[in-house]
Parts: structure tokens; C-alpha cells; sequence
């Protein structure tokens, strides 16, 4: 159950600050032009938020950590997909891939 708190939070915490962080940052729309996403960057940024307070809200209302972790999973298998496609190497794709395998064990896990 620690596992379970501790995975929520981090993943939680993670999305809601860089989704804030997609929102606000001039620096995240070059980023988001490299992956050719300009035009998705406020969605998904919003998204992201969304999704890190779904995710903390689960921690006392199971339904939203299940679509959250589960949305969360989707959205980084994504991602992972882009990192591929645009040629990043795996340094760069890590973060991606833990927190696809986080949001999946959460989502797994919630379901106990």
C-alpha cells in the first residue's frame, strides 16, 4: 500500500508541475514544435494537470486514480512512441518510460 501512495504521489506531483509547466513556459513550446505537437501543447498540458490532480484525488476516491493512472499510461506510451519516432535516445526517453510503468502499476495496483 506505501508503494501505491508513494507512486501516486510522485506521478501526481510530476504531471501537475510539468503540465504547468507545458502551460506557462515559452521554452516548452520549442520542445513541443521538436516533437510536433505545437498545436496539442495546451491540450495536453491541461490534460497532464487534470490528470496529476485525478491521480491525487485517488489517493481518498479510487475511480479517479484508476482513469487517471490509466489515461496517465496511455499518454506516456505516446510519448514514448514520439520519442521514438524523432530519434531521441533512451537518456532522454527514461522519463517517459518510468512514468508509463508507474502509471500502469498504479493502475494495476488500484484495482486490487
Amino acid at each position: 500500500m506505501i508503494f501505491l501512495q508513494a507512486a501516486v504521489v510522485i506521478s501526481g506531483v510530476s504531471f501537475l508541475v510539468y503540465g504547468i509547466l507545458c502551460l506557462s513556459m515559452k521554452s516548452m513550446e520549442l520542445e513541443f514544435s521538436r516533437y510536433g505537437f505545437a498545436k496539442f501543447r495546451k491540450v495536453i498540458g491541461l490534460t497532464e494537470v487534470l490528470a496529476g490532480i485525478g491521480l491525487l484525488v485517488g489517493l481518498r476516491y479510487a475511480p479517479a486514480l484508476r482513469v487517471s493512472s490509466l489515461g496517465l499510461s496511455i499518454l506516456m506510451l505516446g510519448a514514448l512512441g514520439v520519442r521514438v519516432r524523432i530519434g531521441d535516445g533512451w537518456v532522454q526517453s527514461l522519463p517517459a518510460f518510468v512514468l508509463f510503468v508507474m502509471n500502469v502499476g498504479i493502475f494495476l495496483v488500484s484495482w486490487k
